[in-house]
């Protein structure tokens, strides 16, 4: 179980290194990582969709070089 949880968190934070050109994906990105990642570790997907689409977007408009 505990594997599992690694590798999905592992998953969840390649998926936000993973910006996105647009705002548009820069959200939809974040939001999938932070749906994922939330279920994973038994919470709810929903507001994990909202704070990962939200803090996707604030990284890759704060630091656009680390964005590829």
């Amino acid at each position: 179980m505990r594997t599992k949880l690694a590798a999905t968190g592992l998953v969840a934070l390649l998926a936000l290194g993973a910006c996105g050109q647009t705002l548009g994906e820069q959200a939809v990105i974040g939001a999938g990582a932070g749906a994922v990642g939330a279920a994973a570790l038994g919470g709810d997907p929903v507001r994990g969709a909202v704070v990962g689409g939200a803090g996707n977007v604030a990284f890759c408009q704060m630091y656009p070089h680390q964005c590829r």
